[in-house]
C-alpha cells in the first residue's frame, strides 16, 4: 500500500539522513517511466570510500558490484603488498584508475626535499607496477610562512620527477585541494593554479606529450566562481575526476565528505562540463566519512551506484 503523506513524514523522521533523499524522492511510485539502465563503465571506487577493506577486499567488492575501476592508495597497497595488489587487480580484470598519492614536495631543508623527490620516484614505480597510468599529486603544505616559496618547491619537485615519470609511462595529475588545507596539505588550492602549473610544466618539457595534468575533485573546487571556465581551460590535461558531496554542517575537516546527493554540489553539471572538456575517463567516488565507513562496504557500493545513476549521469 502506498505511504500516505503523514506516514512518509514519520518515516523520514525515523530514517538516517544518509537515506532520507532516497525515500523522499520515491513519492511518485504511481508513475513509472521506462529509462535506459545506467552505464557504469566509468564508475570507479576510490579505495578510501570503503576504508575497512584491504586491496583484495576492495577489488572483490568491485567485482561483486560490477564496477570496472578502482583507485588505490599507497598506504593500503603497502599493507597488502605491491606485487600482491598488482596480481589481485590483474587477475580480476579490474582496472586501476589512479594511485594516490605522490607530492608533498615542500620541506624546510634541501635534504628533506630530496627525500620527498625520491619518494615520488618510488610512487611512480609503484604506479607502473600496478598498471595504472596516473599518479595523483597532493602537492604539500607549508614548511614555514612563505607561501610563494612553498609553491616554488612544488614546481621544482614536479620538474625533478617528470622525466622519470615519462620513462615509466606515468602521468602526473596535480589535484588542487580546498583552501582550508593550504597550510598542512596542499598549497595549490584552485583549479586555476593547478592549470597554471601543469601548462607551464608541459611547456618546459616539449619533448613529452602532456606529462602533467590536473585531477578535479568536486569537494575541493565546487565553490570556485571560475571553476567551469578553468575546466574548459584544462581540455586535454584532465587526468582524473573525483566525486562526493559537500554536506553541512561539515562533520569533520578531513572526514567530512558526503555521499552524492546529500549535499550542495551540482554533480551532473560538473560531469557534463568535464565531458565537454574532452575527458571520458573513470569517475572515482572518493568519500572520507566515519558514518559511511561504519556501514557494510557492500552496502556502500550499492548506495554509491544508485546515487551515481541519480545524481551524476
Amino acid at each position: 500500500m502506498p505511504l500516505s503523506q503523514k506516514d512518509l513524514s514519520t518515516s523520514l523522521k525515523m530514517t538516517p539522513r544518509l537515506f532520507q533523499n532516497d525515500i523522499a524522492k520515491s513519492r511518485n511510485k504511481s508513475t513509472f517511466i521506462m529509462t535506459p539502465p545506467t552505464n557504469y563503465s566509468r564508475l570507479s571506487l576510490n579505495q578510501y570510500t570503503t576504508f575497512s577493506w584491504n586491496v583484495e577486499d576492495a577489488v572483490k567488492g568491485c567485482e561483486r558490484a560490477g564496477l570496472p575501476w578502482i583507485g588505490l592508495w599507497r598506504d593500503k597497497v603497502a599493507e597488502f603488498g605491491l606485487e600482491n595488489s598488482a596480481c589481485v587487480a590483474r587477475e580480476s580484470g579490474i582496472k586501476i584508475s589512479s594511485l594516490c598519492r605522490g607530492g608533498m614536495f615542500p620541506a624546510d631543508s634541501e635534504s628533506e626535499r630530496q627525500k620527498r623527490i625520491d619518494d615520488n620516484r618510488r610512487a611512480i614505480d609503484e604506479a607502473a607496477t600496478l598498471g595504472t597510468d596516473t599518479l595523483v599529486l597532493v602537492c604539500g603544505g607549508l614548511p614555514d610562512k612563505d607561501l610563494s616559496a612553498a609553491r616554488q618547491m612544488v614546481y621544482d619537485g614536479i620538474t625533478a620527477v617528470v622525466p622519470y615519470a615519462q620513462e615509466r609511462g606515468i602521468k602526473l595529475g596535480i589535484e588542487p585541494l580546498h583552501p582550508m588545507y593550504c597550510a598542512d596539505r596542499n598549497v595549490i588550492v584552485t583549479l586555476g593554479q593547478a592549470n597554471d602549473f601543469a601548462l607551464q610544466l608541459n611547456a618546459a618539457f616539449p619533448e613529452y606529450q602532456m606529462p602533467v595534468g590536473v585531477v578535479i575533485d568536486v569537494f575541493h573546487v565546487w565553490w570556485d566562481p571560475q571553476v567551469f571556465a578553468e575546466i574548459q581551460r584544462a581540455r586535454g590535461i584532465i587526468f582524473g575526476f573525483h566525486i562526493c558531496d559537500w554536506i553541512t554542517p561539515l562533520p569533520d575537516v578531513l572526514k567530512g565528505r558526503g555521499m552524492m546527493g546529500d549535499g550542495w554540489i551540482q554533480l551532473r553539471k560538473f560531469r557534463e562540463a568535464i565531458d565537454a572538456a574532452g575527458y571520458d575517463g573513470p569517475i572515482e567516488v572518493e568519500i572520507f566519512n566515519e558514518t559511511i565507513w561504519e556501514m557494510p562496504p557492500d552496502k556502500v557500493l550499492d548506495l554509491m551506484k544508485k546515487r551515481y545513476a541519480r545524481e551524476v549521469m
